[in-house]
């Protein structure tokens, strides 16, 4: 028999793909499976769930979720505040979003996270400098214009 690793489903063996799973992944093997840390179909899923990051918008969470995915981490992702009650239980008036991983995979997930986490800062400095750099440009000529006009007026006073 073949498996979905990313659903569970189980297939005949003439089968590739997952009919149920968005972008259709291939199936893997029982032994496959094991490897991975994943629970057969007919099996007790006894991981333990851990908090490995957090994000602060569904996006990011979205994106460290696929991350740890693609590296064959099972993820499941929480919302951290679920209702107005929340504001006043916790002192905390924004939502967030935790990251969790099984017990064994906690270390190398947090690692992945963090390193995505510095990747994605470096990317904003760069984009807030680059804004910046065009606004100057495109500002330039406009703000010289403009002291020009201030220095040395077009119409000269008027004579009493």
């Amino acid at each position: 028999m073949k498996y979905c690793a990313r659903c569970g489903s189980e297939y005949q063996d003439g089968v590739n793909a997952c009919a149920d799973c968005p972008g259709n992944p291939l199936l893997v093997s029982a032994e496959e499976m094991r490897s991975r840390g994943l629970p057969l179909p007919h099996e007790l899923d006894t991981r333990i769930f851990v908090r490995a990051g957090s994000a602060e918008d569904p996006f990011t969470a979205e994106v460290y979720a696929q991350l740890l995915q693609d590296a064959n981490i099972p993820v499941l992702v929480r919302a951290g505040r679920s209702g107005v009650v929340d504001k006043l239980t916790t002192g905390n008036v924004l939502p967030w979003w935790e990251i969790h991983v099984p017990a064994d995979q906690q270390v190398r997930a947090a690692t992945l996270i963090e390193q995505e986490r510095l990747r994605e800062l470096a990317t904003n400095d760069e984009a807030a400098a680059a804004a910046e750099a065009e606004e100057r440009e495109t500002e330039s000529p406009a703000a010289e214009a403009k002291e020009r006009e201030t220095e040395s007026p077009a119409t000269p006073p008027p004579a009493y």
